[in-house]
């Protein structure tokens, strides 16, 4: 085997390897969606935590060096209410580390700030015309979406369960991300809030695959060639890989994060809600261990994390959240742009070696 078997992402997005750079909020660069664009892949810019001259900018930057396909990402979800009592019971909650390190439980705090895709957001991407738009956390309001796809932009978004994944069809998008449990970062649901229930990748994917008819690309726990070649056999169409992508120099990863991944075991993540209020698969660490990881104290999502970053400022490695799928250990040390070539290269190899009799 000599090409890919399926190429309706290729068609779709007008790239030529069927490999989706996960939108890392925090983690990734220019550099790094530029150098997995070049090399054929589809780079993806978050921008949930950017301004919108934030975003235009880096936008700037990319297209000044790349006139390849490239994916914008933004969230859905809704701004929550503010709860009083809440707040402090999860302020009350972390005094003792405050005490401990010397710090005023009753600092003021700056709120976390991820924005939600809104007006503005959708005005951006009129400018600046990216080739897709990915959303987590479901999809805009209709009149939004339809002024993204009247852009020219193709829309997809990530599923967490088969609901949500003909939810999504149901809406207009062109292709599901299928994003199974062993994911790092946040998880994508939005119709279920349950993480008892959620799905691995290896049964989401076929299952998915079956109930849409559009093009479904494997997220989760997929880090080297031997993972692409799996999703390509439950049915997916092209990968989505977050994780591999961190331990690239590209990366933007802070040093005890990137100290963690070099040493993380299988066993050794855990899906969390108490660096946001949502959840979210990281590296274990002391506030995980012991305020959560699922804590029903979490103020609603974005708002746990602004009580939480005193603690970090003084003690990142026990306090910042350090996101990560359940394959890091397999991640491999070299630029974006090779990995990227390199992934499918190996997987290609792997698809032939399957064929040969």
């Amino acid at each position: 085997m000599s090409s890919w078997s399926d190429r309706r992402i290729l068609e779709l997005f007008g790239i030529d390897l069927p490999i989706v750079q996960a939108p890392m909020a925090g983690a990734t660069t220019p550099e790094m969606v530029i150098a997995v664009s070049e090399a054929g892949g589809l780079g993806s810019l978050p921008c949930a935590l950017s301004t919108i001259d934030q975003a235009t900018q880096a936008i700037a930057t990319i297209r000044a060096k790349t006139s390849r396909p490239i994916n914008l990402n933004f969230f859905c979800h809704s701004l929550p209410e503010p709860d009083p009592a809440r707040m402090t019971a999860w302020r009350e909650k972390l005094s003792p580390f405050y005490l401990e390190l010397g710090l005023d439980p009753q600092a003021p705090f700056t709120a976390s700030n991820r924005a939600p895709f809104d007006e503005a957001f959708c005005g951006l991407v009129e400018a600046q015309k990216p080739e897709v738009v990915s959303f987590h956390f479901g999809l805009p309001p209709e009149p939004l979406l339809a002024r993204v796809k009247a852009a020219g932009a193709k829309v997809i978004a990530s599923a967490t369960t088969v609901a949500e994944a003909r939810w999504l069809e149901a809406r207009g998008c062109n292709a599901i991300i299928a994003m199974g449990f062993e994911a790092g970062g946040h998880r994508g649901n939005f119709l279920t809030h349950d993480m008892a229930s959620q799905v691995g990748t290896m049964a989401l994917v076929p299952q998915v695959v079956d109930a849409v008819k559009v093009p479904v690309i494997a997220a989760g726990g997929i880090t080297d060639a031997r993972g692409i070649v799996a999703a390509f056999a439950l049915g997916a169409s092209a990968v989505q890989l977050g994780t591999a992508y961190l331990f690239c120099p590209e990366a933007q990863v802070k040093p005890f994060h990137r100290e963690a991944l070099d040493h993380v075991h299988d066993d050794e993540t855990a899906i969390t809600n108490v660096f946001t209020g949502r959840p979210a698969r990281g590296i274990v660490n002391r506030v995980m261990r012991e305020v959560g990881p699922l804590s029903a104290l979490a103020p609603s999502f974005p708002l746990a994390g602004g009580p939480l970053a005193s603690l970090v400022a003084k003690a990142p490695a026990d306090f910042a959240n350090m996101w990560s799928g359940q394959a890091a250990s397999l991640g491999r040390k070299m630029p974006a742009g090779e990995l990227t070539r390199k992934l499918a290269q190996e997987a290609l190899e792997g698809f032939a070696a399957l064929a040969r009799p």
